[in-house]
């Protein structure tokens, strides 16, 4: 079977190359090698969901911080400036591949969108929460702790624990999930998973498995990912036989 088709979201940010200095459409390599086993749709900041009808699966990947007006808050001082046509896209994006049946795999800001998506809201600044556990040294820069799984959860049971070590670059998090099921916090009580379990496959996690450091920690996830999406293509394909009479 040829591989899945999956969507990942990507940046609108300035960047620079060669003579270049312009505002471009860029992600992280990590990512690309992450799933690698799949063929990658990069997409930019879009106001049109219909390209997920050529999806087996979309990725929404990490960021700048989400726009705090989307879940009715002022911005912290240490906010980042609001990347309102991300914000935008990666929601509408979220609700169709959901509306479709899609599988749906967020990472860090990822799962904040997901949230922010179901209702829910962020925690702003995780450092004024004074908890002791450190959820970012400093930026561009990732440290390990604790968390804790519930137990007969999707991504318990993907990882085959409920004690995990993850990596942690962030200063936000999600705060309130709105309807979707929290399955994972860190030592501080810091949400770190959240799952729909009525889907046959929709996750968070706070943490980053496109990492080199996570690849072979967090291949289950990918792999289990993977899967649901060719189940999904494979859904598709029947329900579009039945609808043409082959």
């Amino acid at each position: 079977m040829s591989k899945p088709v999956i969507g990942v979201t990507c940046y609108l940010e300035p960047a620079a190359w060669g003579a270049w200095q312009i505002t471009a459409a860029v992600l992280p390599h990590w990512y690309l090698d992450t799933f690698a086993d799949a063929q990658v749709v990069l997409i930019p900041p879009t106001t049109d969901d219909a390209l997920l009808d050529r999806l087996d699966g979309l990725v929404l990947v990490g960021g700048a911080d989400v726009d705090s007006r989307l879940y009715g808050a002022e911005p912290h001082e240490t906010a980042d400036a609001p990347r309102e046509t991300r914000d935008a896209s990666e929601i509408l994006l979220y609700r169709g591949a959901r509306l479709r049946g899609m599988p749906v795999f967020g990472i860090c800001r990822g799962l904040q969108i997901m949230a922010v998506a179901h209702g829910g809201s962020l925690v702003q600044n995780l450092p004024d929460l004074q908890t002791g556990t450190v959820h970012r040294v400093k930026p561009a820069h990732f440290n390990d702790h604790g968390a804790r799984l519930t137990e007969g959860s999707l991504i318990a049971r993907l990882l085959g624990t409920t004690e995990v070590v993850v990596n942690s670059s962030h200063h936000q998090a999600v705060e309130r999930a709105g309807d979707l099921t929290v399955s994972g916090f860190a030592e501080d009580g810091t949400i770190e998973v959240c799952e729909d379990p009525t889907a046959p496959f929709c996750i968070g996690v706070q943490w980053h498995p496109e990492h080199p450091d996570r690849r072979v920690a967090d291949r289950p996830i990918v792999e289990a990912f993977l899967s649901a999406a060719l189940q999904y293509r494979s859904q598709q394909a029947s329900a579009g036989s039945v609808l043409t009479g082959a």
